[in-house]
């Protein structure tokens, strides 16, 4: 048995920690995460004090301040904590110097006293090394002046002997090996002590048996608990901080990256020591990166520890509660090497209790499709369930609508541009052009797909259903044996695997190489990408049977194991992404699927039942939280998860491989396998079998809406969407639009014919002519889209601000009488996601208080004549705003003040936080400046000038390093961020007809590619590269004539979403700025509104952070209306990019941050 220590040095040498580290070691760090609060917080002579206790850190700033002023008590002091008199020469040297200064002062100011003390005390220790040194010393004492000693002659003034004396301090201690690695203080982030704090503060809010969801921590002296007053156990916050530092008055408490981080939507994992996750059950997770969240398991029993590397798995980029990946990954790897742990231990199993039986499992054989060559690769599509990707050994893919078993989309192999792939692969290719697909495999959303070939590239498509080229990447030397999607830094990545032994990361947008992983020596054969807390990694593996892990930094691998047979594996995750799996095949053909121990970096358990020598790579899958399948010996074999045994198998009827491969869809209601022939089995359970019934029925009820006249009035099938009245001369058109399937699921196939809310105003049906009409759609009908105008008891203002919370949980909107109002969407059986629906009515929160959100006013102008601005934290938990008078900065959760500042004047025009400091602000002014403002110390750090007149707009670029200014003079000016220093300006481009200069209130707007940008005038609605050329514009005319008053790009960059003073809406394709469809004010504003008020109009435009079809307006009215397509056409203007041959395609992706037309090809 290992006694502690050695247990601990075990499994910290398990991870991969040479020795493991001792506690000395987290001591010293400890103390220069505390010298740094101390220093933040101004305790400077405790600062110095720990420093020279601790013998740490040697301020050498501090020390020459000390000399310079003459403070030689505590000069000697603050150095005692360093070394000693007779450490070694150096030490001795610095002493001496030190006192043989302080006692020619003595003498130099005529203290011949004080000059004797010094002698005596002081220098007479070093007698004993130097005795004819310290006579020599003594006989200064005889002179008149000290300066009749030839060594001395030259003595100058007090200051001017300092200077000299510290330039030979500095050399000495500078070569003393005493102060060796106590010169510089260690590299970390700021407020990293605070950090560390919110961190506990909510890992032990996530031990709480019944968290609440704003959980109210007033001490850090107790472990924090929740109090439950009914028993249950409440919904942790997405959003919400559990605790933060106690602001000082005027002080700006940490939010962002300083802040408290954001409580994790699940329930207390078990710790993983090193490389895995925790066993216990959280949010369900997609088998790549990303995907939507699920229902949240109950807590299980096991041992949680704080040495876990990798823990929670989180909701995906766009979901509630995310943030960017920040430097925890290294606090983490930090906390494997510490090895601390806390044992909590949680009632009930290791496993929440299942509800499936093996007859949940598809083993009924329903379909039969004929792939035409042998299929390498399937994979379903993450929404709609019965859309199932094949990729086979020619090259080609296809796309399969299962249930009417129609092939969507057939690619045959061709390299789209020969001339741009490297010349290895050319010359490859030219020899020998055959080419398999390894990996075929859906984006997260299902708007894109990859397909990984066995020489040398990736291809990349967009689908919308058309499959459109989008990317082409010479990825690999030799083959590509994976692919799969991530979401790192909250921007959607291309993860791919080679021969060439590497792994590589590339921008689904255009293409770039973000990050190489080298480390392997054989082959790496597969990826698995996987989201935990806020810490992206992948997971590869090797033919050689190495497993390695990956942060997307440049540090290399952070584990080396090996895999059960030291050959072809693959790993995955359990769909709620707790478990881990892997499976694999020995060169000898024995084949291993084990599920690995997570809080030991050990497996866990190896699943029995397969042939003793498998005829190929033995592939497998997960489905249901329960269930694994894998291919082998001719069948499909079943396992429960929690037990070794095999629990059934299948032959399908036969006609199978020796190692079939195998995909379920993502409700596991459908298991697609390969056959022997070149073809498909689809297998269906119950659910499966209604699901494909129910579109047979739709179907059949399509076919025979096409055979009626037009004079029949149009069916509605049962609430799977409309089927409009056709002709038999549209007859082609509808028969491809009507393979735009709604997402279909077993769950929501019992609500689908759920009514809506009543102010909710749905679309019924567009008449043929509509669809196939050459001209953009123009939406005057409220049955034409969905659109919710939200409740609001409280005075009508005009809504100057608007935006949704970075969750899309909530919209805050900021009137023109200075009040905030918040609408929150609640979770409902008609909202399961909580999100912010134009289908489901949300509530006017207000604190228990029931206090408004009111800003500061100005006494020199009224309110509703201010320039009103706004700005939210990335973790929604602050608001910053005002409204003429001075900056506030609330708390969402109580509407409270915190803190206020920047009183007028000049007033603050528009806020922008740093996108690396959320303490750091830049606030436009009233007076043109750009005061860049710290709120942590209420310190401007610096004025930027150049504008004329007010600022309107700021939007900074991190990648680019530069923050852009628009202002009410209509001029640009670009910035670089780390000097301040302006870098280009010019005026916006003037529309033809209209006279120059231009001026008026314009905005800015970073796209997400961070190369172009969006500049919002009246007058036009223009895009800019980096260097402030314009690329394109559109100014108003024709049905659009009206003055433009507000735009923004929609989440996923594709759409520019554009108000008109006329109440009108536009939407543009943000690559072109062609019109893809009008909203009439008609559309969504009543007709009593309409007709009392004819010149209401939305003054502010809001994008959903995650939704790319949705926003919201903030009406001069006062109203705020959310507005989406209808169900039957899922996105704007979705039928006209089919067939309007005048209008671009365009793909609707939130996963793809781009605009098409430029990432098309590489």
């Amino acid at each position: 048995m290992l006694n502690t220590r050695e247990k601990q040095r075990f499994e910290l040498e398990w991870l991969g920690v040479p020795g493991g580290v001792t506690m000395s070691s987290l001591s010293r760090e400890l103390v220069f995460l505390i010298l740094q609060f101390l220093d933040e917080e101004k305790f400077k002579e405790t600062v110095h004090k720990l420093e020279q206790e601790s013998g740490f850190f040697f301020n050498m700033k501090y020390f020459e301040d000390q000399i310079q002023a003459g403070e030689w008590d505590e000069v000697e002091r603050y150095l005692s904590g360093f070394t000693k008199v007779e450490d070694n020469r150096y030490s001795m040297k610095i002493f001496f110097e030190i006192r043989k200064q302080k006692y020619l002062e003595a003498l130099d100011g005529q203290d011949r006293a004080k000059a004797v003390e010094i002698l005596v005390k002081d220098l007479k220790v070093f007698a004993s090394f130097n005795e004819d040194l310290f006579k020599e010393i003594t006989q200064l004492l005889t002179l008149d002046n000290f300066r009749q000693n030839e060594q001395l002659s030259k003595y100058g003034d007090t200051k001017s002997a300092r200077n000299i004396m510290l330039v030979e301090l500095k050399k000495l201690i500078e070569a003393n090996p005493l102060f060796r690695d106590k010169l510089t203080l260690p590299s970390f982030k700021a407020s990293r002590l605070r950090t560390l704090i919110n961190q506990s503060l909510n890992w032990q809010h996530q031990l709480c048996k019944n968290p609440r969801p704003n959980p109210d921590i007033k001490t850090l002296f107790t472990d924090h608990t929740c109090a439950s007053s009914n028993g249950t156990r409440a919904p942790t916050p997405a959003n919400n901080p559990l605790a933060g530092p106690i602001p000082k008055p005027g002080v700006f408490p940490p939010i962002g990256a300083h802040g408290p981080f954001q409580p994790i939507v699940s329930p207390p994992p078990s710790a993983i020591a090193g490389w895995m996750s925790g066993a216990t059950p959280s949010i369900p997770h997609a088998a790549v990166a990303a995907g939507p969240p699920g229902l949240v398991h109950a807590p299980s029993s096991g041992q949680l520890s704080n040495s876990a590397f990798l823990k929670h798995p989180r909701t995906p980029p766009g979901g509630p509660g995310l943030d960017y990946q920040t430097a925890d990954s290294e606090h983490l790897m930090k906390r494997i090497r510490t090895g601390q742990s806390d044992d909590v231990s949680f009632p009930g199993s290791s496993h929440p209790s299942n509800i499936y039986s093996p007859d949940d499992l598809p083993k009924t054989v329903v379909r039969n499709l004929s792939q035409g060559s042998n299929v390498m690769s399937m994979d379903f599509h993450p929404q709609q369930q019965t859309v199932l990707l094949v990729g086979t050994n020619v090259g080609d893919i296809s796309i399969w609508e299962v249930g009417s078993r129609e092939r969507l989309a057939l690619k045959n192999f061709k390299v789209w541009e020969i001339s741009a792939c490297s010349m290895p692969f050319q010359s490859t290719f030219v020899k020998d052009a055959t080419i398999s697909v390894n990996r075929c495999i859906w984006g997260p959303e299902g708007s894109i797909l990859g397909v990984a070939f066995s020489k040398h590239i990736v291809q990349i498509y967009t689908y919308n259903p058309e499959l459109i080229q989008h990317l082409e990447i010479d990825a690999h030397i030799g083959g590509v044996n994976d692919i799969a999607f991530a979401h790192p830094n909250k921007q959607l990545s291309i993860v791919t695997c080679g021969d060439d032994r590497t792994i590589k990361v590339w921008d689904a947008v255009a293409g770039r190489k973000q990050h190489t992983f080298e480390g392997h020596e054989a082959p790496v054969y597969s990826v698995c990408p996987h989201y935990k807390e806020n810490i992206q990694f992948i997971f590869s593996t090797a033919i050689d049977g190495k497993i390695k892990a990956w942060l997307y930094d440049s540090l290399g691998s952070r584990v080396d194991y090996d895999a059960p047979g030291l050959w072809c594996t693959t790993m995955a995750y359990s769909a709620d992404g707790t478990r881990l799996f892997s499976c694999g095949t020995s060169k000898e053909g024995e084949s291993h699927l084990v599920e690995w121990n997570e809080s030991e970096g050990a497996i866990k358990r190896t699943y029995s039942g397969f042939r003793k020598r498998s005829l190929g790579v033995v592939q497998f899958d997960t489905t249901r939280n329960r269930f694994l399948a894998a291919g082998d010996e001719f069948q499909i074999k079943f396992w429960d998860m929690d037990n070794t045994s095999m629990l059934t198998y299948t032959d399908a009827d036969g006609g199978l491989p020796a190692s079939p491969r195998l995909r379920f869809n993502k409700e596991g209601s459908l298991l697609a396998i390969t056959t022997s022939d070149n073809g498909i089995k689809i297998l269906a359970n119950n659910d499966g079998q209604r699901m494909l019934r129910m579109l047979e029925n739709r179907a059949f009820d399509g076919a025979r809406g096409l055979s009626e006249s037009v004079n029949v009035k149009p069916l509605i099938a049962g609430g799977l969407g409309p089927i409009p009245n056709a002709s038999a001369s549209v007859a082609p058109i509808l028969e491809r639009t009507d393979r735009i399937q709604q997402p279909m699921s077993l769950g929501n196939l019992g609500t689908m014919e759920s009514s809506r809310a009543a102010d909710v105003k749905p679309r019924i049906s567009d008449n043929v002519d509509k669809i196939k009409s050459w001209k953009f759609p123009d939406i005057a009908d409220p049955s034409q889209l969905k659109t919710l105008k939200l409740p609001d008891p409280l005075t009508a203002s005009k809504v100057v601000r608007l935006l949704y919370t970075n969750s899309g949980l909530a919209l805050l909107a900021l009137a023109s009488n200075a009040v905030h109002k918040l609408w929150k969407w609640q979770r409902n059986e008609r909202n399961p996601s909580g999100k912010s629906t134009a289908s489901s009515v949300p509530q006017l929160w207000q604190p228990t208080s029931g206090g408004l959100m009111s800003n500061d006013l100005s006494d020199a102008k009224p309110a509703e004549d201010s320039v009103a601005c706004i700005a939210l934290s990335k973790n929604d938990s602050y608001v910053m705003s005002a409204s003429g008078g001075k900056v506030s900065l609330f708390n969402m959760m109580t509407f409270k003040v915190m803190t206020t500042f920047m009183p007028p004047p000049p007033a603050a025009t528009y806020l922008a936080f740093h996108p690396q400091d959320n303490n750091i602000i830049a606030i436009g002014m009233e007076d043109s400046t750009i005061q860049i403002y710290n709120v942590r110390v209420d310190e401007v750090k610096t004025k930027l000038k150049g504008h004329q007149k007010r600022i309107s707009g700021l939007a900074f670029s991190q990648s680019l390093n530069v923050l852009v200014s628009s202002g009410a003079d209509a001029q640009l000016f670009v910035w670089n961020i780390d000097g301040w220093e302006k870098k280009k300006s010019r005026p916006i481009q003037v529309p033809p007809a209209l006279q120059s200069p231009l001026v008026g209130e314009t905005r800015v707007q970073f796209h997400n590619n961070q190369s172009h940008l969006l500049v919002v005038h009246e007058s036009q609605i223009a895009v800019y590269d980096t260097q402030l050329e314009c690329l394109r514009s559109w100014h108003p005319r024709d049905s659009l004539s009206a003055a433009i008053s507000s735009a923004i790009y929609s989440c996923d960059g594709l759409f520019i979403f554009t108000g008109f003073c006329d109440g009108a809406v536009g939407i543009f394709n943000a690559d072109n700025l062609s019109l893809r469809c009008r909203i009439a004010p008609s559309a969504y504003i009543s007709p009593p509104i309409s007709s009392s008020n004819g010149n209401a109009f939305p003054v502010v435009i809001a994008a959903h952070p995650s939704d790319p079809n949705q926003f919201a307006l903030g009406m001069s009215d006062g109203a705020v209306h959310v507005m989406e397509p209808t169900d039957a056409e899922t996105k704007w203007g979705g039928s006209t990019s089919q067939d309007n041959a005048a209008l671009p395609s365009i793909a609707s992706s939130s996963a793809l941050n781009s605009q098409p037309s430029e990432t098309h090809s590489r």
